[in-house]
């Protein structure tokens, strides 16, 4: 077990990287996450880590590991290293496509969790979409957006992003809901104020006992996460899910996701959307 990695990669590293390092990696992110990452990952790993053991001025990933132990604020740093953060907007289209339709039918106030937001753009997405299906930007939906990596929050609260990141969008979208940078911001965009007032973020662990929504949730969007967890978080999360979630709530999930296994809790509706199962109890 504690054979290095290094020797078995038949390659020269900078950093002593063994496989006891690596599966103390794993269990600690597992126990601090509840991810459950791959063990052939420890090439990520390894280029995830180095740069802030290089800027610590240790040797090896063992002398980080004991930093982890010793320092409680070090785990942030771990946990955004770690953490996978690949978003855009209207990723998944047929999701918004639904939402849209959700909600144009339900006039009443309503409340939605985008509870892995990354960098933002799902989050605002999910704003832009409201504000068109309520034919106005100062709608009554209550939008809250949390991730566990505190950097790319820091990231989404700004609501700036390239032209780039936009180009996807229809021309009506960009000049609505979006303000093009000028001189020394010229090639980047940000959300107007109307769209970003809308979305409340918030850093969250899933795990954590308590969860910071003061209110039920009508549609939670909790895309490509759960692949993440092993089965019996999974359950977990998904029925602390449902027990938040108004009676007609939808559940929004990833593309690489199915819950087939959790059919007590949640039903399939359409392609990774699903409902509360209507015969059990939230008990």
């Amino acid at each position: 077990m504690g054979e290095f990695l290094i020797n078995r990669q038949k390659q020269k590293k900078e950093f002593d990287f063994s496989v006891a390092d690596f599966e103390a990696i794993r269990l600690r992110l597992r126990e601090s996450t509840g991810i459950n990452l791959s063990e052939t990952k420890d090439s990520m790993v390894y280029s995830r880590l180095s740069r802030r053991i290089r800027s610590l001025g240790y040797s090896s990933f063992t002398e980080y590991l004991e930093r982890l132990h010793d320092d409680v604020s070090e785990n942030e740093y771990f946990i955004n290293a770690l953490t996978t953060n690949l978003t855009s907007f209207f990723r998944e289209p047929h999701h918004f496509e639904i939402l849209k339709d959700y909600v144009s039918k339900r006039p009443k106030p309503l409340v939605i969790w985008c509870a892995a937001c990354s960098t933002g753009e799902e989050a605002y997405s999910i704003a832009m979409i409201c504000a068109e299906a309520r034919g106005s930007l100062s709608h009554n939906v209550r939008i809250y957006a949390s991730d566990i990596d505190s950097n790319v929050m820091s990231i989404a609260r700004q609501g700036v992003y390239t032209e780039k990141s936009v180009k996807n969008l229809n021309i009506e979208q960009k000049r609505r809901f979006f303000l093009k940078g000028k001189g020394s911001k010229a090639g980047s965009v940000k959300l107007v104020p109307a769209v970003q007032n809308t979305v409340r973020f918030f850093h969250q662990n899933l795990l954590d006992k308590d969860w910071d929504l003061d209110r039920k949730v009508d549609v939670i969007f909790c895309r490509n996460v759960m692949i993440y967890f092993d089965r019996s978080t999974q359950e977990q999360l998904v029925k602390r899910f449902t027990q938040i979630m108004t009676p007609d709530a939808l559940y929004i999930a990833g593309h690489s996701e199915n819950f087939s296994h959790l059919n007590q809790y949640i039903t399939s509706i359409g392609k990774t959307v699903y409902c509360q199962t209507r015969s059990r109890s939230n008990g």
